[in-house]
Order: structure tokens, then C-alpha cells, then sequence
């Protein structure tokens, strides 16, 4: 048993306890991101990962509950392995292909919606291109040069990558 959970079982100490665990929660909000990979440290007894603020605020949030209230029930730990299991987008223990790493694919299947012009546009991505209006594109640039009659980064066009510079303001169409 933890601290936490030791002064869980107090009785009297059990409602100053839950007042602490709340208290603990809210702090992390103001806490820096050097303070929150320290309190990940602490918490997990390992280095933190490399990741936002905002992330590391919501897994140390649950980290604190976990502690004192309990973790998952072996069963529901064996139940959702097993649902992972069968399903093929939870990928929590999966690395990611290098291959698709390096060309940042969209997953397939992921529908792409633009509004250009006051019409709306759907894009259906694919394992090998992209689907607009039946016919297939092996770019989503060909896809957005279709649309606009213009050359354009497609994922720009479909706001899948952020533009810096003059050209990130758009024009009445973007």
C-alpha cells in the first residue's frame, strides 16, 4: 500500500485525505513543465516522456487518483488487452512502420472535408492515394489543385499542416 492509500483506510483521515488528492490535482495546473517532470518522477519512478504540458497534467492527474483510489482490476486490465487485441487501431504497444513514419501518412479511411468557394469537398484517404469524387489521386495536392484550379501543398489546403508566414493569413477562402 501506498501513502495515499494508508491514509485512505483512516476513517476520520479518509475525507482530508480525498481533500488532498483534489488539493494535489488542482496544483498541477500551476505547476511548470520542469516541476511536472520532477512530480512524474516522483509518481512513476521513472523519466518522464517528452511531451506537452497539457499531456503531462492529465496522465500525472490520474497518476494521483490511481494511487489513491486503486488502479484497474486485473480483469479489466485482461479484458482490455483482449479488446485491443481484436481491434486493429489500438495501437498502444504497436511502433509505427518507418515507412510510414517517414511519409507521415494519414491512416486509411480518414475522410478529409474542406469548404473551398462555399462548397464543401470530401476526401477519403486510401492505402495507395486518395479517393475525390470517385476517381483516385496519388496526392492530396492533385486532389487540392483539382478543387482550386491552382497549385497548393495539400495537406496545407485540407489543414493538416500549419503554414507560417504571409501565406498562413489565406485569402476570403480559406
Amino acid at each position: 500500500m501506498n501513502a495515499l492509500q494508508n491514509a485512505a483506510t483512516g476513517g476520520k483521515n479518509q475525507d482530508r485525505t480525498r481533500n488532498s488528492v483534489l488539493r494535489q490535482m488542482a496544483l498541477l495546473q500551476s505547476m511548470s513543465l520542469e516541476q511536472l517532470r520532477e512530480k512524474w518522477l516522483d509518481l512513476y519512478g521513472e523519466e518522464p516522456p517528452q511531451y506537452k504540458k497539457q499531456f503531462l497534467i492529465k496522465r500525472l492527474a490520474y497518476r494521483i487518483q490511481e494511487l489513491f483510489y486503486g488502479g484497474l482490476s486485473e480483469q479489466a486490465k485482461v479484458h482490455l488487452q483482449q479488446a485491443a487485441k481484436e481491434d486493429p487501431v489500438a495501437t498502444v504497444n504497436r511502433r509505427i512502420p518507418e515507412e510510414r513514419k517517414s511519409n507521415e501518412a494519414i491512416l486509411p479511411g480518414t475522410r478529409l472535408v474542406r469548404v473551398w468557394n462555399d462548397r464543401r469537398y470530401e476526401v477519403i484517404v486510401l492505402a495507395d492515394g486518395y479517393e475525390f469524387e470517385g476517381r483516385t489521386f496519388r496526392s492530396l495536392s492533385a486532389v487540392a489543385r483539382e478543387i482550386t484550379g491552382t497549385r497548393w501543398n495539400g495537406k496545407v489546403f485540407f489543414g493538416l499542416k500549419k503554414v507560417y508566414g504571409r501565406k498562413a493569413e489565406g485569402g476570403s477562402n480559406a
